[in-house]
């Protein structure tokens, strides 16, 4: 393989990796900010939910906010 053809194979390859990272990156965002929004209509307080994943209720109340 030429080496500018392999270049552009790798080329290709990074920014596939990237686009793949980037989607699945925000489907879990949007995941998790379902399953948090979810778990407070469900009656968990804001602290509640933090206390389970280690994070800060203000966290939590972004998160659910989308931000």
């Amino acid at each position: 393989m030429a080496k500018s053809d392999l270049d552009e194979a790798l080329r290709a390859s990074v920014r596939a990796a990237q686009e793949r990272y980037e989607s699945e990156t925000e489907a879990a965002r949007r995941a998790r900010r379902e399953a948090f929004a979810e778990a407070q209509r469900g009656g968990l307080s804001l602290s509640e939910i933090a206390a389970e994943v280690s994070l800060h209720r203000s966290r939590i109340g972004q998160i659910i906010e989308g931000k």
